[in-house]
Formats: C-alpha cells, structure tokens, sequence
C-alpha cells in the first residue's frame, strides 16, 4: 500500500494470473496482486504440459467489507489447475456485504480447471460470489463450488446472514449457462425439497466446451456416495455437463467430486485425474 492511500477496515484486494503454452509447456507468464491474493510459485506434479497454481488469501478469512477479485487467464492450447490450500471463511458481518468476484478466460484450444476448497459461511455472513468463465472455441472448463452453511461441527446453524451466488459461462460470447441464486440464513429455502432440503452443504460441479458421452454420463452416475443422508443428481447438455450434491460433510462431497473427476477430466481433457498435493496436507 503507498502510504498515501487512505486506511481501509476491510482487504481490497486483485489478483491477476496469465498462463501461456511455450513449447509443450504451459508458463504462468504474469502475476500482478494488489491486496492479500498471491500465488507463490507454479507447481507441476502433471509434467510441464499443466501448471498448477495455488491461490493463497493470506488472511485466511472473508469479512464484512472485504473485496476480492481473482482474474485467470489461460491462452491458446495451454492447462492451467488452480485451487486454493483450505477451506476459504466468510466470517459474520456486521451488515457489510463480502465480494469474491472470479473471472477466468481461456483461449482456443485451452484448459482451466478452477478447483477452490470449500467455503464456510459463518452464522450472519453476507456473501456475494460470482463466477464467470469465457470459453474460446475449443476451450474446456471445469469447475466446483462447494458451500458450507454454518459450522456444524461446532453445533452452529446457518439461520441469519445471506449468501448471495452467481455463475455465467460463455463459448465464443454466446452464454451457455446463466445462474443466480440467493440463500438466506433461517429462510424456507434451507428446508425445502426444493431448496436445500435441511442439508448444510451442497456443491456444484461444471464442466463445460465438450459434449459429455452417454458412456461418461453412465459412469457418473454410478458413483457412490459416503455419506448416507446425502443426494446427488446430474445431466448433461450441449457443452455443459452439470452435478449437484447435497449433504452435511464437505469432506464426502470432495470425495464425490473426486470420483466423478476420474470420469469427467478423461473425457473431456484426455488427461488422467491428479489430485493437487496441497488437498492431501
């Protein structure tokens, strides 16, 4: 911060990330932050065809006020996987909303897999987050959102706060999927069939720019879960493969993720599931 910028109670903060394919390798080429966003090094467990990157918020936590803004750029027949090193808390607010914003754009021909942790809304948070991915022709995308809604280990519910959730994807310009939705703290929402049905997690698995097979459809579909209370639905469109996951164990909705992941990457990116390191620490 210069020291003439005026002190702020709340993080503002940008990052912006720049992938290029070089040879047979994919180079993070450019990383601009401003605020508490890094990415550290690029990571290569996969070979230099796919450069792992790693979103650190060194503050650990999302207050009222805070803004952050994330911005990938994946270019023309270059990989990029990013994920974040643990589970990201959106912390209770005083009335102040909180805004993630991250948008990620992938040229012709290029891959991103954007693969955060899961989210934890604290009692009385106020979320605002929004996605959009703008895919160029022959770009593939995957992506999941897993949302916590209360701590409840602790023994905390979710019945005040909000959480405030949008997601665009785009082939060429042409919107492909469009989606809003608010989630407020103690509504009817949280219990109806249609809504969340009394679960504290659900997430959100997208994959987008191939068209899902019959076959891959079916393999999906007999995945297992490993939690008992948990329900799970998928479909696959045009370019757009769609699952959804609703339980109370953020931990068995990674673990349904990850199986559907050595389904879905296969199919789509003609490239075996490598689960990051950092999930395993």
């Amino acid at each position: 911060m210069h020291p003439a910028e005026p002190i702020t109670p709340c993080w503002l903060a940008t990052l912006d990330l720049d992938f290029e394919r070089r040879g047979a390798a994919t180079i993070l080429v450019s990383r601009k932050h401003y605020g508490p966003l890094r990415v550290q090094k690029s990571l290569y467990p996969e070979g230099e065809n796919i450069c792992h990157a790693i979103v650190l918020h060194p503050p650990a936590g999302i207050a009222g006020g805070d803004r952050l803004q994330i911005n990938a750029t994946v270019g023309a027949e270059a990989h990029a996987l990013l994920t974040t090193p643990g589970a990201g808390k959106w912390y209770r607010s005083g009335g102040a909303c909180a805004e993630q914003a991250v948008t990620i754009k992938v040229g012709a021909g290029g891959t991103a897999e954007w693969l955060p942790q899961e989210s934890i809304l604290f009692n009385g948070a106020e979320a605002n987050m929004h996605t959009t991915v703008e895919l160029a022709a022959g770009a593939r995308f995957i992506g999941i959102e897993t949302l916590c809604f209360g701590r409840r280990a602790s023994g905390e519910t979710f019945d005040k706060g909000s959480a405030r959730l949008g997601t665009d994807i785009f082939i060429e310009g042409i919107p492909l999927w469009r989606e809003r939705g608010i989630i407020e703290g103690g509504s009817a929402l949280m219990h109806s069939p249609v809504g969340l049905g009394g679960h504290s997690v659900c997430s959100t698995v997208l994959a987008a720019g191939v068209d899902v097979s019959p076959e891959t459809l079916a393999a999906c579909r007999q995945v297992t879960v490993v939690e008992d209370a948990a329900t799970y639905g998928l479909s696959a469109l045009p370019n757009l493969f769609v699952g959804r996951y609703l339980g109370h164990s953020p931990e068995a909705a990674r673990h349904w993720f990850i199986a559907l992941w050595q389904h879905l990457r296969p199919a789509i990116m003609s490239r075996e599931m490598v689960m990051p390191r950092i999930w395993q620490t």
